[in-house]
């Protein structure tokens, strides 16, 4: 039997990084330059302008422009962000039963990462395979 993993803030944050360093290479060196944020849940004004109404629908949030949108022109407004929302991934593992505490993180993360690299459905399917 395998030990607990470690569900802190330090924990996901390991999870976060172990699924970039799995990414293929041509994705992990532009995904470290993401910047990764842990908070167990989002905030109310997030909600609000999203329009979610049960904070625990909400499980990671990627804020940032697309490299697939990105100009020269484009004045820095500081580093892409990926938000992991410790709680709804939590409660979506307890309530699944039967994941990986990790293998839910790196799904939740790709799926962040997809609209920083602007990815299709297609491009995530062939490093996400989820439903396997």
């Amino acid at each position: 039997m395998s030990a607990a993993p470690d569900t802190s803030e330090d924990g996901f944050a390991a999870l976060a990084a172990a699924a970039i360093d799995a990414l293929p290479e041509v994705f992990a060196g532009a995904a470290r330059e993401v910047v990764i944020q842990i908070a167990d849940w989002p905030s109310r004004a997030v909600l609000r302008d999203l329009g979610i109404a049960d904070a625990r629908d909400l499980t990671g949030l990627y804020e940032g422009i697309p490299l697939t949108e990105k100009s020269s022109f484009d004045q820095p407004h500081g580093a892409d962000v990926i938000w992991l929302f410790r709680q709804p991934i939590l409660i979506e593992w307890r309530e699944r039963g039967d994941v990986d505490l990790g293998d839910l993180v790196a799904h939740v993360l790709v799926h962040e990462l997809a609209h920083h690299f602007g990815w299709s459905d297609a491009d995530i399917a062939l490093i996400d395979r989820w439903w396997e």
